[in-house]
């Protein structure tokens, strides 16, 4: 028996030596990504959590430690161990039970809020995909976009002051553009507005507008407004919300007198025998989306008409310039035209 035990020892050594490297191989061992990721995400948190604090504050709100963790989709503790650290960084402080921004912690959370609106504006004018992902995506890159790949960003978006909700988006320095306007319960009827900015929290609520399919930068007229219902009237086509929902759409009332016409629809709006000019394409419609329908041939003054409505109701094909080109609906919604 003893001979084999200097093997079994010379194995044994080999053994713990191999898992001992594997573990703390520098930079790629286990140790270090397990460190990584348990760093990953407390940075996480910690940025979550900041967002979150800037957001209640600039909404009036005041937000205890109980409000916080409701809110926050990680472990009680985690949590605890990420407000200990913010607060010995001095990055948030109590005052009384109320959890408030210091200086430093107000900054560094409106560069989170800078990345994610400025991810948002990149989904919407240089990506395929759709605005319901756009919120989603931004939450993620938000934690690992860089000052300077941010900065990047937004030279390359042409440094815009707007997410594509119209949400203002934060300069380096902190700065914001003002957003023009008031919630639409609080228009009276017969206002004509513009919506300027379309908050896209609560998800549940922001979800209900999407589904309506209302346009950021659409004109609207308001034709019933009261405890249980707003109804107006938008790109030949009538809204009706409960005031909760309306609230998240941002409308800046137009002074002067504004005649909204009502043969000017949607295109999706546009039945078989009908024809119609195409003045114009949704503020809505950005970036690759935008200049292919441009390239395609829909532009101001361009007659158009059904070429073939399909059976299963999607998509239709248009005639444009002797052309025949398939949309679906929603690509059509944002084509808008005046009937003959």
């Amino acid at each position: 028996m003893n001979i084999y035990n200097p093997i079994t020892a010379l194995i044994l050594f080999f053994v713990i030596a191999t898992v001992l490297f594997m573990f703390f191989r520098p930079t790629k061992g286990w140790f270090w990504i397990l460190k990584k990721n348990v760093s990953s995400n407390e940075k996480v948190i910690i940025e979550d959590i900041l967002k979150q604090l800037y957001h209640f504050e600039n909404s009036g709100n005041r937000v205890d430690m109980k409000t916080l963790v409701q809110v926050l989709d990680f472990n009680n503790s985690r949590i605890l161990e990420a407000i200990n650290k913010m607060t010995i960084n001095d990055l948030i402080f109590f005052e009384s039970d109320v959890l408030k921004l210091t200086e430093a912690g107000r900054e560094y959370a409106l560069r989170i809020v800078r990345v994610h609106r400025l991810w948002e504006r990149f989904l919407a004018d240089k990506t395929g995909f759709s605005k319901e992902e756009w919120h989603d995506r931004a939450e993620l890159m938000e934690h690992q976009l860089t000052h300077d790949d941010a900065e990047k960003l937004a030279a390359r978006l042409g440094n815009p002051k707007f997410d594509p909700h119209g949400d203002p988006i934060p300069t380096k320095t902190g700065k914001m553009a003002q957003v023009k306007g008031i919630e639409l319960p609080l228009l009276p009827v017969n206002t004509v507005g513009r919506i300027t900015h379309i908050e896209d929290e609560p998800e549940v609520i922001y979800k209900q507008i999407l589904a309506e399919n209302i346009h950021i930068g659409s004109l609207l007229r308001v034709v019933e407004n009261n405890a249980t219902r707003i109804v107006f009237h938008s790109e030949g086509e009538e809204f009706k919300l409960a005031p909760i929902v309306a609230a998240n759409l941002t409308v800046s009332p137009i002074e002067k007198e504004v005649v909204i016409e009502d043969n000017i629809t949607r295109l999706s709006s546009l039945q078989e025998n009908e024809t119609a000019k195409i003045i114009g394409i949704s503020r809505e419609s950005r970036g690759e989306s935008r200049r292919r329908l441009l390239d395609l041939g829909f532009v101001k003054g361009t007659e158009i008409s059904v070429d073939l409505m399909n059976p299963l109701g999607e998509p239709n094909a248009y005639l444009v310039k002797g052309t025949s080109i398939a949309l679906r609906k929603n690509q059509a919604a944002k084509i808008l035209i005046k009937k003959d």
